[in-house]
Parts: C-alpha cells; structure tokens; sequence
C-alpha cells in the first residue's frame, strides 16, 4: 500500500484510543514514514488463518466455550480470531498478537477476543474462564508494544480486551488533584480530559502518550514530571479476582456515607491492615477494573540539554548526576542519550546516515556516526542529557545555575535552551513531555531499519559512574557481537537509574530477529550475574528474568507462586506473566519452557 493512500488514523472523537485532533497532522506523517520503510504488504483479507486452540482444549470445546461467552457478553463483543494478523502501526495496534514480533508473527496469539462493557461482565467472564479451564489474558490497550503488546504468554488464551468499551474518565477531582480511571483511558484522552475541566492540574506521561494510564501503571512504567513513578502516584484499585469476586484496596474498602465512594479512596493509598497493591503491579492476581491516580498542580518549568564530546565522559557524567539526584536537584527523571538516538530521531533511516552500510547488520562505524552528527544542532557529540526543572522563575534559575557549574566539570560540555534550536529539534518534544503533554515523536526512531521492531533490555543499575561503564561495556560487547547499533539510554532516578538497552530489528528478516533474541537473552544473564535486574521485560523473556531473582533458592518466586495457586488454583488469569504459572501449568512443563516457548526464541 502506497504511503499516500493510508487511511487517516482514528481521532480520540471517533475511537477510544484515536489520536487527538491537535496531533492528526503528526500521526500523519508518523505512520507515512514507518509504512514507507516497509518491504512487505500486510495481509488484510478476509481469509481464515485457523484459530489458535488453548492449551488442552478440543475444537468441540472450544466452540461450546465460545457460544456460552456470547451469551454472557452478547454475540458482537466475542471476535474469533481466526482470520490474517495484522501488525498495524502504533495508533493502530493489534490486540490478537505481537506487532514487534522477535518470534514468528502467530508465535503468542490469541484465540478470541473479548469486550466486556462493565466490571459486572468482567466477573461474567472470569467464572466462564474457571467454568471452562481456558486462559484469559486481560489488556487495557495491549500498547506496551516494546514488551509484547497484547500478546499472550501461552498462546490460544482469550484476551479480555478492557479499553474498547470501559474507557472512562470517572472523575478529575480539582480540589484533591486526583481522578478516577477506566482501563481503556490513554494519556492522550486524559490530558484532553484534564484541559476540558478547566483545572490548573497536569498529568503525567510516557514517551509515548497512546498507552493506557492503567496499564502503564500497572507495569510501573514511568514518565519525566515529578510524579513520573505511575505507579507510586495511583491511588486506590477496584480489582476482579480470580474466582470472580470484586475487592477495592485502600480507602475503598471502607463504605462511605450511604455506600457511596469512600471520599478518601484517591486521596490515601493505605487502609487498614497489609498494603497490597502492589500485588495487582506486574502480576497475574486479579484484572483491575477501576484506580485512581494523583495529578500534579501545574507550575513553572524549563527544559533543556547538554551535550558531551567524548565517549568516555558518561561515567564522569553519572557521577555527578549522582549526588543532584539524590538531594532532588533534578526536577525530573532525566535522560542521558547516545548520539547514534539524535541521528534516529530525526526520523531518517541508518541508510540515510551511511548509504554504504547494510541494514541487514553490522554496526555504523564511529567515524560514520562523528561525520554526520556534526551535521546535527547538537554537534559531533557522544552523549545528550535531557532534563527539566520546576518551580517559579527565581527557583528554576538557581536549579540551573547549580547544573551548568557541575556539568562545566566535563570540558566541552554545552548548555541549550529549546530556544537555541530549531524547531523541528527532539528537544521542543522533549520540553512537551516534561510538562505532560503527550506526543507522537518517539516513534521516529523506529525507521532506523525497515520494518522496525524492537524489545529492550532494562536493568536496575547503581547511580554510579563505575557500574554504569559495566554494564556500557557489557551491552556494547554484546551489541557488536549480534551486529546492531547501540541504543542505550540512562534514566537517572534519586538513587537508582534504569538502563535501558533497545534492540531495533527487521521484524521480517528472520536473521535479524534471530540476532535481536540472542542479543536480549545475553543482555538478561550479563547483566544479572553483576547484579543488575530487569524491571520488567518482554513476555518471552519473563520466565529468565524471573530465573534471576533467585536469592534464598528462588524465595521471591515461590512466594509468588504460592499465592497465585491460593488465588488462581485453575491458574486462568494470564499464566506466566512475569514468570508466575499457576500449579496447573507448572505440573505440564510450561516453567521449566519445556513446552510453550516458540522455538524461534531459544539459544
């Protein structure tokens, strides 16, 4: 299909998880340069494919399971999911698979899909699940598109597709500075939300704005405000357990006047008793129908950059992060970028940049990266600090003042604001998702290579010059040994930062998402025999993960284990999700990969 024929990308007026109208123009031109860069038409017709059966069912049962779910939720809101696989584009996801497939596209597929409207059917279909032995896998948009999308781990489950039907703001508190969500809420809707009500209040956001609030949350993504932690900002949860039964945590679970909400549901995150939220972050306990999340007062801020000139300097660069970290100098979580990002940003391929190369591997060499970076505004550079401080006009100006004598440390450093470049420059993005704004632009690194896909590898590190060069030397070994480019990003946070590792691959070159698999599974290991663990990761790559947290003989895991058979005996909620089976699905070798795993992926 020709670029210029695409259909126009949904708008937040017409679909839920639509584009807002301001952004149309951008979403336009993102999918025009993704599309552009690929070699293959998607398959679109009609033809069946053949569904996916669940695990140890029969085409007989299926069937008759199938019938009893559209009686439960109606015949229109139960889709069999028999028909081609397509990947769309980020605005325009599946919910049947993984668009950024490192496997074969129908690896980890669902089914059926299924829209229930209210928390009452979601119950309806957790007892349907339990009454008929069949995995369920509840998504709230299915956008964590790096980590698996809306995939299930064990293929032929039923994806319990929350957000076309429960999207709903519920409330924006402007007194408490709060809300109250539905699971198919993005940020792009929140934020129009928040704008409509007229409250001086802002939200907080990804990279990326099209993912559900929830969602994210739950995974604990995170984003660049002072609320940027999503999940240390949400406040109370309404939650479907496995058996069917509906619990609230926090205030919630206290009845307010008249049975009515309790008042302080989003305004303290505690009850009575255990704090078990973060049970339902991350896990396979329970589906969340409903939370809440604090939003932020708006105030001042000011965004900026600083480049660094040599490759060596990140470790000197980490180490003074460190200390303005920790005292919360930094008004935000900031990013420290290789150039080789400036280049993909700017939404140009690697061909662009070094037309002699190959994208079928091997690494743009240095002196190809140093020649056309000094073609950028930023200059033959090596590293980019993004950051952004808040607060009135006098604040900000001592908070600069402070960095730009501490970065002036490392000789060659320079200090920009979004002023002092042009306006098609990242950084005027960058400065929007600071303050909340969500926005489209990250997207543009993915032309890196046709077809891009990718995954990331993203460990916890020691805000430390010292082992933030291990695990540099780590990925850039390990980077070269598979024959990608380095796409490493610091996060720096108050006494940890997330490294994160992305792996951009060829999603239909088979080589290349060999090389992108072995790659993560070296990265995963590397990484945690120094000690740095994965905060969360890809659905193929969950059990590994959860291998590594193996202090105490695998304490953590048999902890988790327990209380998912003590919950979930039939183990229907997602099984293994973040490396939890329930009993029934250990006993048959799913565990230990014996069966389950797509051959594709494995050493």
């Amino acid at each position: 299909m020709s670029s210029r024929t695409l259909p126009v990308t949904p708008t937040l007026e017409d679909k839920h998880s639509g584009i807002p109208s301001r952004l149309v123009d951008q979403a336009k031109r993102a999918k025009e340069l993704l599309f552009s860069r690929r070699t293959k038409t998607e398959n679109t017709s009609s033809s069946k494919r053949g569904v996916q059966l669940p695990p140890y069912t029969t085409q007989a049962k299926f069937d008759d399971a199938i019938a009893a779910l559209k009686a439960a939720v109606g015949d229109h809101w139960v889709h069999v999911n028999d028909g081609a696989l397509v990947d769309g584009w980020y605005m325009e996801h599946p919910n049947t698979h993984d668009s950024n497939h490192v496997a074969n596209q129908d690896a980890l597929v669902a089914s059926a899909v299924v829209y229930p409207s209210t928390t009452e059917e979601v119950q309806g279909i957790v007892k349907w699940a339990n009454e008929f032995l069949i995995p369920i896998h509840p998504i709230s948009m299915g956008r964590n598109l790096g980590y698996g999308g809306a995939a299930p781990r064990v293929s032929g489950s039923v994806v319990v597709d929350l957000g076309k039907r429960m999207n709903k703001v519920l409330k924006i508190d402007g007194q408490n500075c709060s809300c109250l969500l539905e699971p198919g809420v993005s940020y792009f809707a929140l934020y129009e939300a928040v704008k409509k009500s007229g409250h001086s209040l802002w939200i907080d956001c990804p990279d990326l704005g099209g993912g559900s609030v929830m969602g994210n949350a739950l995974d604990r993504g995170v984003g660049y405000t002072p609320y940027g932690d999503h999940f240390g900002m949400h406040c109370g949860m309404e939650v479907v357990l496995p058996d069917g039964t509906l619990l609230r945590t926090g205030m919630g679970a206290l009845p307010g006047e008249d049975d009515t909400d309790n008042l302080t549901w989003q305004s303290f995150q505690n009850a009575y008793g255990p704090a078990i939220d973060g049970m339902f972050s991350q896990s396979n306990y329970g589906i969340v129908t409903k939370m809440g999340f604090w939003l932020m007062p708006a105030t001042g801020s000011q965004s900026y950059m600083v480049t660094f000139p040599r490759e060596d300097d990140f470790e000197q660069l980490v180490d003074l992060i460190g200390p303005l970290a920790a005292s919360r100098v930094f008004g935000n979580v900031p990013q420290i970028r290789h150039v080789v990002q400036e280049l993909a940003v700017t939404g140009k391929p690697r061909s662009h940049f070094w037309p002699e190369g190959s994208d079928r591997g091997g690494r743009m060499p240095r002196s190809i990266i140093s020649r056309e970076a000094a073609k950028l505004p930023c200059g033959d550079v090596s590293w980019i600090f993004y950051g952004c401080q808040y607060g009135d006009a006098a604040t900000i100006q001592a908070q600069l003042d402070l960095i730009k004598t501490t970065f002036a440390k490392i000789k060659g450093s320079k200090f920009f604001l979004p002023s002092d470049l042009p306006n098609d420059h990242y950084i005027h993005d960058r400065a929007k998702v600071n303050i909340g704004e969500p926005v489209l632009k990250e997207l543009d690194w993915l032309n890196w290579l046709p077809n891009g896909g990718h995954i990331a590898c993203s460990p916890i590190l020691p805000t430390s010059g010292k082992h933030a060069r291990t695990m540099m030397t780590i990925a850039e070994r390990l980077y070269a040994k598979w024959g990608f480019d380095s796409f490493s990003t610091l996060c720096v946070a108050g006494r940890e930062m997330h490294f994160i590792a992305e792996i951009v691959f060829d999603r239909e070159d088979a080589d290349s998402k060999r090389r992108a698999a072995c790659l993560m599974r070296e990265l995963i290991d590397e990484g945690a025999r120094k000690g740095y663990g994965e905060y969360r990761t890809h659905l193929l790559y969950m059990d590994q993960v959860a291998g590594t947290y193996k202090w105490g003989n695998g304490a953590l895991g048999r902890f988790n284990e327990t209380i998912k058979d003590a919950l979930d005996p039939n183990g229907i909620i997602s099984p293994g999700r973040n490396g939890i089976w329930g009993k029934r699905w250990r006993e048959k070798g799913w565990k230990s990969g014996q069966v389950g795993m797509p051959r594709e992926v494995k050493l």
